[in-house]
């Protein structure tokens, strides 16, 4: 049984917050309607939607990202509700004036597990001092620190028409590796094998021993590199990061298309086809995730 490292939490939170975005005056629901997605309706109502979601595909645990900045709470309540099942990360702007107060709340009382930064969205530099102060709160309180590098696209953003105003530049692999040897005892998640900067993303783990690397996402970045395929991805991120510190994910999101079993089928016909072994392809699966976010409670 798998675990997922890698799926988004979409909460009538993120709905409210792209409602906003949009200025249309629509409720969440109505957003929904459009998108031709299910209502989320409540916390607790979509985190029972995942777990019957990752019962019907045998999947063990799954980490849920809260998928705008300021909805920690939602995640925190569907960690509650099932947390033997359910791991929290959530998304912070750096910049806003509240990032390191909502940190600090959200990895103690919350019991979350995960911040997640996103440079190229919020505009705010890994080395901006901003930043670092995320980071030391996360670091403060054992927790983990997810760091989307190269391409990012959000598909939800491209159906409503919002603009995606995103500086690439801003996430870099090399950056992250700067961070991760401020907090060695700190482990840093670089998703998607680095969208597209995977050279970048290999010297980053190569270079810091608490860098690790998730697999999720159809992986559409490899056709940057001509002539990879995913099989080879992963033989070559295996030979630089090891495989304790390679994390499988599917990053699936929204309902009714539910848990991505086509993207864990790819990946472990990709696993097979680069010769992993059984002891590491269950580190990949699971075992990885089991150790840096913790075992069932």
């Amino acid at each position: 049984m798998p675990n997922d490292a890698h799926t988004h939490f979409f909460s009538s939170r993120f709905f409210d917050t792209l409602s906003q975005q949009r200025g249309r005056g629509e409720s969440a629901s109505d957003l929904c309607g459009a998108l031709g997605w299910d209502d989320p309706v409540s916390p607790e109502a979509l985190a029972d939607r995942w777990v019957q979601e990752l019962d019907r595909h045998g999947v063990s645990r799954t980490a849920l990202i809260a998928s705008v900045p300021g909805d920690e709470q939602s995640v925190a309540q569907a960690v509650a509700r099932h947390p033997a099942r359910l791991v929290g990360f959530f998304m912070v702007n750096p910049g806003a004036d509240d990032a390191v107060a909502r940190t600090r709340t959200a990895l103690g009382e919350g019991a979350l597990r995960a911040v997640c930064l996103f440079p190229a969205m919020h505009h705010v530099p890994l080395d901006d001092p901003r930043t670092k102060s995320v980071v030391q709160e996360a670091a403060d309180r054992g927790a983990c620190v997810f760091v989307h590098c190269g391409a990012l696209s959000i598909g939800v953003r491209k159906k409503l028409g919002l603009p995606s105003p995103f500086d690439l530049r801003l996430g870099d692999p090399l950056a992250v590796a700067r961070l991760a040897a401020q907090f060695p005892a700190t482990p840093f998640i670089v998703p998607h094998f680095g969208a597209g900067l995977f050279r970048e993303a290999l010297m980053a783990a190569d270079l810091c021993a608490n860098v690790h690397l998730d697999t999720s996402s159809s992986n559409g970045w490899i056709r940057y590199h001509p002539g990879l395929t995913l099989a080879s991805a992963f033989r070559t991120a295996l030979a630089v990061a090891g495989p304790t510190r390679l994390l499988f994910g599917t990053d699936s999101s929204f309902f009714p298309r539910g848990w991505q079993k086509p993207i864990f089928d790819q990946q472990l016909a990709a696993l097979g086809e680069a010769g992993v072994s059984d002891a590491d392809r269950a580190l990949v699966l699971g075992g990885n995730f089991d150790r840096l976010l913790g075992g069932r409670e």
